[in-house]
């Protein structure tokens, strides 16, 4: 079935939202997270050790233990599977989202490279012409080196 282009612009700039979250996070610029998040967002990462809250939350907790522990990573997105809800006047969508996360975990005078495995199970809804996260929920698939 051919997709109409207002699909596939949703699904483009859904695309460019999730690349702009994980430059962010790469970047430890958390308080800009608002910038790809709802004001009322539901974030989940517990399934892969962290938190469930709110977005004001989930900005807590990566500035004060996820920064200092972690110092560098990479969130590379694949297979992104998004689902838009109508053929015009697209409003909300639903997407799952592969995700390679290399980290390096601070360790006193050594460091060390651990691997995760993981889907993003995200809603999201356009407000004011853009495409924000509403929930996302992290799904484990699995740990590599982990301490």
């Amino acid at each position: 079935m051919a997709l109409t282009l207002e699909e596939i612009s949703a699904r483009m700039e859904i695309q460019d939202l999730l690349y702009r979250y994980a430059a962010i996070i790469d970047a430890k610029a958390f308080d800009q997270l608002g910038e790809v998040f709802t004001q009322d967002a539901f974030i989940d990462y517990s399934a892969m050790g962290g938190t469930a809250g709110n977005l004001s939350e989930t900005i807590t907790f990566l500035q004060e233990v996820m920064a200092p522990l972690f110092p560098n990573s990479q969130h590379l997105n694949a297979n992104m599977q998004i689902t838009v809800s109508g053929k015009s006047d697209i409003q909300a969508a639903s997407g799952r989202i592969m995700c390679f996360n290399p980290m390096e975990q601070s360790m006193g005078d050594d460091n060390r490279v651990w691997f995760c495995g993981l889907w993003y199970l995200d809603d999201y809804i356009k407000i004011d012409d853009q495409w924000k996260i509403r929930k996302r929920v992290e799904e484990k698939s699995w740990f590599f080196n982990n301490p």
